[in-house]
């Protein structure tokens, strides 16, 4: 779905252990890291887009997870002009997406799984909060950091834990 601006409906997924380290994923060919992330298809809501994807990139269950929060507004991001599909209609210039923090436990780390019908994923790791702030596409930094922002109260840590020293 892309609304009259150009930005594609997406949800963002930050899926943290009960360390508050988060689920770092590597893209299917590609030396590149992200959260999970997908688009929302026509007539579901971001929570249902967000279940949905939960499963078809890292092969998770709603019972699996527990939901802590999600963003309040949409959080969008412009592509590259290299990346923008020119002669689509309507063309796509970005993303908006809401972001939903959920906590995995341990034990359900077993189930993380990347041999759906067309993986996205190919090799995951758990890393501190912050680090993907550093390591992921530049286009994509702000998103991230808004979103990383906007949850972190809601994990279930000490802030002064997981608050980047420079926060404090």
């Amino acid at each position: 779905m892309i609304d009259a601006d150009g930005f594609r409906a997406n949800v963002g997924i930050i899926l943290a252990n009960t360390y508050g380290q988060v689920l770092w994923a590597k893209r299917v060919g590609h030396d590149a890291w992200q959260f999970p992330q997908g688009g929302i298809h026509f007539g579901e809501t971001p929570v249902d887009a967000m279940y949905r994807e939960l499963w078809e990139e890292v092969g998770l269950y709603p019972e699996h997870v527990r939901l802590l929060s999600q963003t309040q507004d949409w959080l969008r991001y412009r592509l590259p002009k290299r990346f923008i599909r020119q002669g689509q209609n309507p063309m796509c210039i970005g993303q908006k997406q809401k972001w939903f923090l959920l906590q995995l436990d341990e034990k359900n780390t077993e189930f993380i799984r990347f041999d759906t019908a067309k993986p996205e994923f190919e090799e995951w790791q758990w890393v501190s909060y912050w680090y993907p702030l550093n390591k992921v596409v530049a286009f994509k930094r702000n998103v991230y950091r808004r979103a990383l922002f906007e949850l972190s109260p809601n994990l279930p840590l000490k802030p002064e834990l997981i608050l980047p020293k420079s926060s404090l």
